[in-house]
């Protein structure tokens, strides 16, 4: 079977598999589970055969014509290179691990057939995205990931919360498809082609006409589907969901789509430095915005949304200084370490048997009670935190070693700037990473909160699945860098030894800060339950909080299933930790720039409707009913009333007719 073949069954057969499991989930069952496992573990079994004979070698090209469009022709294209290669194969694999760990977390859920046809039919999507050699078709993939995030996100539709999540995951990235779509089409026009191969050649001889215009465009819509500033905040929101579907958005799907579509287009954008400088500040406010919130959250899942914020703005940054190797080769290490903290966390929430310690505040005794749990996600946040040798070291050093080249060896289509910009951007979200980290794996597994009941142990599945995430979170890294450059263009992906330093350095610091930090709020708040002040630099809102723990009032029910005090993020915050704790108010920004005077206009049309169009439709309407009630009085089926009408009037008409002869 030819390569090209078995790229198409790739994308193929999760969608077959969506399409049965749809179909079947009602009438048989039995089928379910294995109709969501099976044709994801075959894409993945294919996806790894087209990248062993892709080998980093020439792309592979294929296309055949759609449908004739009398404009720019539309075609169902492949164009496999090393990176989509080795992205595919993360694709499958992550889809693969989160619909085997479902079958443990859903097992007692009356919509999982619903859920796997979506896992599979969302994963079927990505790989289409990253197969696509034609940007119609790629939009089709990225614009039913959209669809899916939505339902999946919904997935428990009870609750509001979650259909608030559905709704404004959908709309917030919609807004940045908009634009995204003129881009596509601007950038088209100009190269006469939707051929990514043929608008790459454009832009290398010169031949587009926009560059400016049409990268920005398009960083509308991979500002929403990447979650980066200013269209990042409907990520913590979507944590509604379950959490193996935020293992998939976060890890290999949805997220990491614009990140590849950048990658995939690098040189539209490096065609104008003005979106290369406007790409390095996004993605520095980005990095270095999410790591403060990440500190201030409580609820864990929120916090591993917003480090997956600052992860994916580690890859725009260094895109933003044109090394796409760099921001794949993190893309690859951050799927394999991401997922695994998700379903990790997945395992914790599963162990209390409620979503409700899902806040850190409330945990105890976790660490007994979830080994694998805590075994594999202390891999994972050491991975996270780029703690050498773990992957996500020498991913992130890869990112800051190109950030660093670009600041003082730029050449003319990387200004120093950006590389400036993400370089200490990059370095402060190191810091900023290992801190939230600390205070996770602190927080998680020695908290002081209240013990979950014990709901036994956890499906075998479930464990089984984090252990197997923890290989590539461990060796992914130190084996990648050598290996990855074949696929990469050649790039040198080893750590730099000013960078790795510089990283390494203030990644310790963070954490070592950290644990102080935590070691002083546990001890203040040992000596008296009001100690916990100290830990609340807020104010008055850390008092009444400390205060209600230590009455016993009713503003955290009983005192057993209070906060830990001893949180330190808030000590090392200070005051900032209420703005952090809300992702600086942007919500309420968005909600007062946007939400409120659309509310308000939709409420006046509503008002015009009702009060002025429908008062003078009524009124148009009134006169003719008065004058059909007026002589339905008259037909009173009276024949003695009907004659002397009759009479009356020929009286009256015979008595006009002579005046007027009169007069005459």
């Amino acid at each position: 079977m030819t390569t090209t073949t078995l790229a198409v069954l790739v994308p193929l057969l999760p969608f077959l598999g969506a399409a049965a499991g749809l179909l079947l989930g009602r009438t048989a069952p039995g089928f379910v589970r294995p109709l969501a496992v099976l044709p994801t573990l075959a894409a993945l079994a294919l996806a790894a055969i087209v990248a062993v004979r892709q080998g980093g070698e020439a792309a592979i090209d294929s296309a055949t014509e759609l449908t004739p469009t009398g404009s720019v022709p539309v075609e169902l294209a492949l164009h496999i290179d090393g990176f989509a290669a080795l992205v595919a194969v993360l694709v499958a694999f992550v889809a693969t691990c989160v619909q085997i760990y479902s079958t443990g977390y859903l097992r007692d859920d009356p919509r999982y057939p619903s859920y796997a046809a979506l896992v599979s039919l969302f994963t079927s999507a990505m790989l289409l995205v990253v197969y696509s050699g034609d940007l119609i078709v790629l939009l089709v993939g990225w614009e039913v990931m959209g669809i899916c995030s939505y339902f999946l996100v919904g997935h428990y539709w009870e609750t509001p919360e979650a259909r608030a999540a559905s709704m404004k995951a959908f709309l917030v990235t919609k807004l940045g498809d908009v634009p995204f779509l003129i881009g596509l089409f601007a950038l088209a026009t100009d190269a006469g082609s939707f051929r990514i191969t043929k608008i790459l050649s454009t832009v290398a001889s010169g031949g587009l006409h926009h560059p400016t215009l049409i990268a920005l465009l398009l960083l509308a819509g991979v500002a929403g589907k990447s979650a980066q500033f200013p269209l990042h905040t409907w990520l913590p929101d979507a944590m509604a969901g379950p959490t193996p579907v935020s293992a998939l958005i976060h890890a290999a799907t949805m997220v990491a789509a614009g990140v590849y579509f950048v990658a995939r287009l690098l040189p539209v954008f490096e065609a104008s430095s003005a979106a290369m400088v406007v790409l390095a500040v996004m993605a520095a406010v980005t990095m270095t915005g999410s790591g403060l919130a990440a500190l201030a959250q409580d609820d864990i899942k929120r916090v591993l949304a917003y480090s997956t914020i600052g992860q994916l703005g580690y890859m725009t940054g260094a895109l933003a200084v044109g090394d796409r190797g760099a921001a794949v080769f993190h893309l690859l290490s951050h799927g394999a370490f991401k997922a695994l903290l998700f379903l990790a966390a997945g395992v914790i929430i599963h162990a209390s048997g409620t979503n409700s310690l899902a806040a850190m505040s409330r945990m105890g005794n976790l660490r007994a009670r979830v080994p694998d749990a805590f075994w594999t996600m202390t891999v994972a946040l050491l991975a996270l935190a780029a703690i050498p040798p773990f992957s996500g070291f020498f991913s992130k050093e890869s990112v800051l070693g190109a950030a660093e080249h670009a600041a003082t060896e730029h050449t003319s289509r990387i200004s120093g700037a950006a590389g400036w910009i993400v370089l200490v951007a990059g370095l402060l979200t190191a810091l900023l990473t290992a801190a939230y980290a600390t205070r996770l794996w602190l927080l998680a597994f020695h908290g002081r909160g209240v013990e979950a009941p014990d709901h036994g142990r956890q499906p075998v599945v479930m464990n089984a699945v984090l252990w197997v995430l923890a290989v590539p979170s461990l060796a992914l890294g130190g084996l990648a860098y050598r290996v990855l450059p074949d696929w990469f263009d050649g790039r040198d992906l080893t750590p730099t030894l000013t960078t790795s330093v510089l990283g390494t350095g203030v990644a310790l610091v963070g954490g070592i800060v950290t644990y102080g930090a935590w070691r002083h709020t546990t001890t203040l708040a040992a000596r008296t339950p009001l100690g916990a002040v100290a830990a609340h630099p807020e104010g008055d809102a850390g008092l009444v909080e400390a205060e209600a723990i230590a009455s016993h009032t009713p503003a955290y029910g009983d005192v057993a299933s209070a906060p830990d005090p001893a949180d330190p993020g808030r000590l090392l915050l200070g005051p900032l930790h209420r703005h952090a704790a809300t992702g600086f108010h942007l919500d309420a920004v968005y909600a007062a720039l946007f939400v409120r005077p659309v509310m308000a206009a939709a409420g006046l049309v509503r008002f015009l409707d009702r009060e002025v169009v429908d008062t003078y439709v009524r009124g148009a309407g009134t006169l003719p009913r008065l004058a059909g009630a007026a002589v339905r009085r008259a037909q009173t089926g009276n024949l003695q009333t009907y004659v002397s009408a009759l009479l009356a009037g020929t009286v009256v008409l015979t008595v006009a007719v002579l005046l007027v002869a009169t007069g005459a």
